[in-house]
């Protein structure tokens, strides 16, 4: 009888064994990711020295002495992007499966919620072909922020205000500087529009997030050198066109003609004023 009774309880234990292990939509993908970000960690632990041969192909002597001097690179610009996609289970199944190449540090939901999904000192695959100012790798300088939205809508108050926690936060955590949280479509105008015209860049700026023309414009003058003035702010004016709808989309929102008006003129002249 104890026999049978042990043998019946066997599968009750496999059940609340099963419960005690990490379930959820994400364990796999989480699994992966710690088994990738353990791989990063021994590949800083070698510590070796560099095998070199001169032009003779004679061994160059070397050896390996450690600093005590050094800590973690870290993110220097923020890139805020909408997700193009219509829901956050989505855009979380973009970032978690392989063959879409993309990712970002954070995620913020309709509803406010936010989604770390990448350690900030790690490089995430989000601001592609891109430059500002001399800059030509922003991935290796900036942390990726993907709002939940799908282009053609305004972003939700519980987003605001969920992101503005999150900029104040890796503001301070990074010293990040005020004119270095930026747009996807400030650092590759040819190929991105995001976040687009309903982003509140002027809110951003308020709080201390980058930068918003002042109230009261002064006159741009008749000799205005627009051109060095969206390079002054990062802008990359190579495609002047691109550049001009790019600035606009940002600090103007009002219409992406690649023209700029006298408003235009008289923004840019006050934003560039202030890089």
């Amino acid at each position: 009888m104890k026999k049978f009774t042990a043998f019946r309880l066997l599968p009750l234990a496999f059940i609340l064994l099963a419960g005690c292990s990490p379930k959820g939509p994400y364990a796999l993908t989480n699994k992966v990711y710690r088994h990738q970000s353990d791989s990063i960690a021994k590949v800083i632990e070698v510590a070796k020295p560099v095998a070199l041969t001169d032009s003779t192909g004679a061994i160059v002597p070397s050896d390996f002495v450690g600093t005590v001097n050094f800590n973690m690179r870290k993110p220097n610009y923020v890139i805020i992007h909408f997700t193009a996609q219509d829901s956050i289970q989505q855009t979380l199944k973009t970032f978690t499966i392989v063959k879409t190449q993309v990712s970002a540090h954070y995620v913020v939901a309709k509803d406010g919620k936010v989604y770390h999904m990448l350690n900030d000192y790690l490089r995430a695959w989000q601001a592609g072909v891109s430059k500002w100012g001399s800059v030509t790798d922003m991935n290796s300088c900036s942390v990726g922020i993907e709002i939940d939205n799908n282009g053609s809508e305004p972003f939700t108050a519980a987003q605001v205000k969920s992101l503005v926690a999150l900029l104040g936060y890796l503001k301070k955590t990074y010293n990040i500087p005020r004119a270095n949280f930026i747009g996807h479509q400030d650092i590759a105008p040819l190929r991105k529009p995001d976040p687009g015209p309903y982003f509140p860049w002027q809110v951003m700026a308020q709080h201390g997030f980058g930068y918003w023309s002042d109230d009261v414009l002064e006159l741009a003058p008749d000799n205005f050198d627009y051109a060095t003035a969206l390079r002054l702010i990062g802008y990359d004016t190579s495609n002047l066109k691109a550049a001009i709808v790019a600035f606009k989309r940002h600090f103007v929102q009002k219409d992406s003609s690649p023209v700029l008006s006298q408003l235009d003129l008289n923004v840019l002249y006050n934003v560039a004023g202030k890089y």
